[in-house]
């Protein structure tokens, strides 16, 4: 059947071109838009843990949701001891502290509100490949008076290196703490919310104002991202019921999180739109095609074939259709994904970030499988209804096409 489905494929050259290129350009279409809302995803995925958050984070509970308006109330007083029993795991790149508090930062002129963290500022820098230092240089584990404050921070107060500026807060007794500091440098994060108010401190120096020791987070830095998961379960078995609550970057992220949905759902639309392309491209070839060939089938029927021999015939002819367009497709896709990586696609800032990339096509298995089982699916589907139709076709009715 399949030497009789080639050899009828081979006489209609224009219309096989015609559902050929239909069948390419849809899975080429599928796999470079898929590569590139992966690449989008992996960019963005990869500038919150690097910039920010880290793959696991510790904290005392009840620091989530209500850690942010006082910091002081979830102080882990034993975060070196878990830091250390994290940093033995083998999925463990980094593992630091974080102090957070919350002030006024003043430069002798002018106060601004700020959220601050202590640091261990050699393991942060580790960590935060994706934070751009747009002035001066990064807090390093020398500089016991330094401070590197957020591009928001240092525009709205006119600071730049060099600047002396002083920290008020209230310690965890609530008592008044002043501290001063000198601006190392000026950072620029993935967030454009976060420069605005965020500098950071040594960690000795942001206990020293608190007046307290400890931590309010433990923030891990994983070799794979795909740990992720397997390490927050193991960490949770370990701390569980002892008073803390393991998060992941997903969690943290909740910008992360709808843009992922986002690009879901657009990708998904997407995919139908190709899928129905592809199909009324090809059911239109086809069902040309088998009105035409009606006698044709009609004598493979008057010499003794079987109705549903007819159905597969020209179910088989489609799928040697569908294999070859999308294998030409896969490959196109491939070679173009390839060329535009190379190149590099230039992409603006994305909401509330000031900071642009360059993306890519990123060539996945899933993707892959993707595009082609919608080339192959997509060609089949457009064939039942003319392969049913012509199958069904009385003889002699069929028979009078040859005439």
């Amino acid at each position: 059947m399949f030497q009789l489905a080639l050899r009828n494929i081979s006489r209609h050259k224009l219309r096989v071109s015609m559902t050929l290129a239909a069948i390419i350009f849809g899975v080429a279409g599928l796999m470079l838009s898929g590569g590139f809302v992966k690449d989008v995803l992996n960019q963005l995925g990869e500038a919150t843990i690097h910039s920010q958050l880290g793959h696991v984070q510790v904290f005392k509970k009840g620091f989530y949701e209500q850690g942010s308006r006082s910091p002081e109330k979830y102080i882990m007083d034993d975060a070196l001891l878990i830091a250390d029993f994290v940093a033995r795991m083998p999925e463990a790149k980094t593992v630091m502290r974080r102090l957070q508090f919350s002030g006024l930062l003043n430069n002798g002129k002018a106060d601004w509100a700020v959220v601050g963290e202590g640091v261990e500022a050699s393991k942060e820098s580790k960590l935060g490949t994706f934070m751009q230092v747009k002035q001066g240089r990064a807090l390093e584990d020398g500089d016991d008076e330094g401070i590197f404050v957020g591009a928001g921070v240092a525009e709205a107060l006119d600071l730049k290196p060099g600047s002396k500026v002083t920290i008020l807060l209230n310690t965890t007794d609530g008592a008044l703490n002043t501290l001063e500091f000198r601006v190392v440098g000026v950072f620029e994060s993935f967030s454009k919310e976060f420069d605005e108010r965020s500098v950071r401190i040594p960690l000795s120096a942001a206990e020293k104002l608190l007046g307290r020791d400890g931590a309010n987070s433990v923030v891990v830095e994983l070799k794979r991202t795909e740990d992720t998961l397997l390490v927050a379960g193991l960490i949770r078995g370990k701390i569980e019921g002892l008073g803390y609550e393991v998060h992941t970057w997903t969690d943290l992220s909740d910008f992360y999180s709808k843009s992922v949905d986002l690009y879901r759902t657009q990708f998904g639309v997407l995919q139908w739109i190709v899928l129905v392309m592809v199909l009324l491209s090809v059911f239109n070839t086809v069902n040309m095609s088998v009105s035409e060939r009606v006698g044709e089938f009609g004598t493979l029927m008057a010499l003794g074939n079987t109705r549903s021999y007819v159905f597969w015939l020209v179910l088989s002819e489609n799928a040697v259709l569908g294999c070859v367009g999308a294998v030409v497709g896969v490959t196109l896709g491939t070679l173009l994904a390839l060329a535009i990586s190379k190149v590099g696609i230039p992409m603006p800032p994305p909401p509330n970030s000031n900071v642009g990339y360059t993306a890519a096509i990123r060539l996945l298995p899933d993707t892959v499988m993707m595009a082609f089982m919608v080339g192959l699916v997509a060609t089949l589907g457009a064939a039942l209804l003319p392969a049913r139709r012509v199958s069904r076709t009385p003889i002699i009715d069929a028979l009078r096409y040859n005439i």
